[in-house]
């Protein structure tokens, strides 16, 4: 298992359930985490992202104003976020297929079910610093590939190819982290 040296990294946690918040937290803090801002829902998480520029964000998915998934798909916008390259994981107690698959094509990077375990959510943090997905940009997608694994025989119609589809690869957490932290 990968050892990640958490603790100068930035987090934010946007959820409606002030206990959930602090769990979250307690969690990130055990992981050694001492920079983990909150927020109480999608409008104030948008706030709080332009503001503390996080390095990974954990967003619940139903949450007043707006969602987890409108927030996602904010902050993937490359012409008006400020890091549409952040990790996001949607933590969530909907784990229904076609809920990850929304999920999934809003942006989000990864996805947690509750309730959640500190292992789960370390698993869910070392796979973001440390195999960072590249990337993908076409006329109606920016984010995280959606594919976990390659299929260099797939040949079915949405294939990449031909232009479609820009490929952007990742830059680790860890390798773009300023050093004045």
């Amino acid at each position: 298992m990968f050892s990640v040296e958490c603790s100068r990294l930035r987090f934010l946690i946007v959820d409606d359930n002030n206990h959930m918040r602090r769990i979250i937290r307690a969690l990130l803090h055990g992981f050694g985490i001492r920079e983990a801002y909150e927020a109480e829902d999608g409008a104030a998480g948008l706030e709080a992202f332009s503001s503390y520029s996080p390095d990974i964000v954990i967003t619940d998915w139903a949450m007043p104003i707006f969602d987890g998934i409108e927030l996602t798909r904010m902050i993937r916008q490359p012409e008006t976020s400020s890091n549409p390259y952040v990790p996001i994981i949607m933590v969530t107690g909907h784990a229904e297929r076609r809920r990850v698959s929304e999920a999934r094509d809003a942006g989000v990077t990864e996805f947690l079910v509750k309730p959640i375990s500190a292992k789960a959510l370390h698993q869910r943090i070392v796979s973001v610093v440390m195999i960072p997905r590249p990337f993908i940009k076409t006329a109606t997608y920016f984010g995280p590939c959606r594919r976990r694994t390659p299929n260099p025989s797939y040949t079915g119609i949405e294939r990449r190819g031909k232009g479609l589809a820009e490929k952007i690869d990742p830059v680790r957490i860890g390798d773009a982290m300023r050093l004045d932290r």
